[in-house]
């Protein structure tokens, strides 16, 4: 087997992934790489590589000489982010992921796994148990840009015959590392904020619900699913579900161990966002093919979060 390369790996999730991996397979089994410094997180004796994944000539390089046999692809630009800048992350998005596909193909890796994002989802689907396959008319760049990849994925898939996998992820709620510009960091916020005992204005209003997920079991999800038997996967593009929250649910939680916890409400453009997406998802699929099933509810994630943040 090749080694395991993280693109994006000093992201939210990437930075928490690529310990995990490391644990599991060991240090010298793993290589991390960004645009980025390296972040405490990853430790000095796993190898990092600067990597600009719009360099194919790079990415190539880095699978060839590195013996890669499957890529983590995680460096992506979110969606708050990108709506303030679409033309860079229709480029990072598209051009990233084709680059790392493309290499792939040419040097017939065992697998690609690629997250996807509830973005995909627009104003016309279905809201409650959102099914894996249905209509998908996103409102943002960055929800464009994980329909195509998805769609590109899928084509590789099919006429090159390349392992890529993919899932939807929710919000991500992470104790670890800060939120990187998506439309529901705001979960995380209202944590640090309790510790701090600040005050929070949250630009999402407080009934919409979304759907989340705690970073342990995000991890555990997309390793899971790159673990999985490819006979037993029936589809390429997975919905896995864990919470869904409003951001009153997520206060209420915080005030059982912060009880003069205070908030205000001041929703800006990223309400229009989160009301397009859906408040659950049927993984039912992910369920039945990769036995996907998440470990923390709300209780147990924000018991957890405030444990971890006060250290």
């Amino acid at each position: 087997m090749g080694r395991i390369l993280v693109t994006g790996a000093c992201g939210q999730i990437g930075s928490e992934l690529v310990l995990y991996l490391a644990d599991q397979f060991g240090e010298s089994a793993i290589i991390a790489s960004d645009i980025k410094n390296p972040s405490s997180f990853i430790k000095n004796n796993i190898p990092f590589f600067y990597l600009d994944v719009l360099d194919f000539a790079a990415v190539n390089r880095i699978v060839v000489e590195q013996n890669v046999g499957t890529i983590f692809h995680m460096a992506a630009i979110l969606s708050a982010v990108g709506e303030k800048n679409p033309q860079l992350a229709y480029q990072i998005n598209m051009q990233g992921l084709m680059n790392v596909l493309e290499a792939a193909r040419q040097h017939h890796m065992e697998k690609i796994i690629i997250p996807s994002s509830i973005a995909a989802f627009g104003p016309d689907a279905p809201k409650d148990k959102t099914p894996d396959n249905t209509i998908m008319n996103p409102t943002t760049m960055y929800g464009v840009t994980k329909v195509a990849g998805e769609k590109l994925a899928q084509y590789y898939h099919f006429k090159y015959g390349v392992d890529a996998r993919s899932l939807r992820y929710p919000g991500i709620i992470s104790s670890e590392t800060l939120p990187g510009g998506g439309t529901t960091d705001f979960a995380v916020d209202l944590y640090l904020n309790a510790i701090d005992e600040k005050k929070y204005t949250c630009y999402i209003a407080e009934e919409t619900v979304l759907p989340f997920m705690y970073m342990p079991d995000a991890i555990k999800a997309i390793v899971d699913l790159a673990a999985a038997p490819g006979e037993k996967l029936t589809q390429q593009v997975y919905n896995v579900h864990a919470l869904s929250l409003a951001p009153r649910d997520i206060v209420a939680s915080i005030r059982n161990e912060y009880p003069s916890f205070r908030i205000s409400y001041d929703p800006d453009f990223r309400q229009s966002i989160a009301e397009s997406w859906p408040r659950s998802l049927n993984d039912s699929a992910a369920r039945r093919d990769w036995n996907w099933s998440p470990r923390y509810d709300l209780h147990a994630m924000t018991r957890d979060m405030l444990k971890k943040l006060k250290k």
